[in-house]
């Protein structure tokens, strides 16, 4: 008896860290996603952004609804995504050749 009872405080304990831990992860993705935007991703990495924006989304729904384990889910893939998306930003920034500058006229 002593044991299910140890067995069910614990597990109303963890049960109360769900919302906590959700909204670190959510906090991580929207870093991530700043990050991203920071970084031009929009422009250099759209597939990954995007769908960085839309998991991030999808996780603060999940919370809206107390489904806090998918919500956590959705965070990671989306910080996943908006990391995916600096990177490739920033590798396509420093790979653009930047054009010359215009000749002056000739008045």
């Amino acid at each position: 008896m002593k044991r299910l009872l140890a067995l069910f405080t614990v597990l109303c304990g963890l049960a109360g860290c769900g919302p906590i831990q959700s909204t670190a992860f959510l906090l991580d993705a929207d870093v991530a996603l700043e990050a991203a935007r920071t970084a031009r991703a929009e422009t250099y990495a759209p597939y990954e952004y995007t769908a960085a924006q839309l998991y991030l989304l999808k996780a603060r729904e999940e919370v809206g609804y107390s489904d806090y384990e998918v919500a956590v889910d959705f965070a990671k893939k989306a910080s996943k995504f908006a990391n995916e998306a600096r990177e490739k930003a920033l590798s396509a920034s420093a790979n653009e050749t930047t054009p010359p500058p215009p000749l002056p006229s000739a008045e």
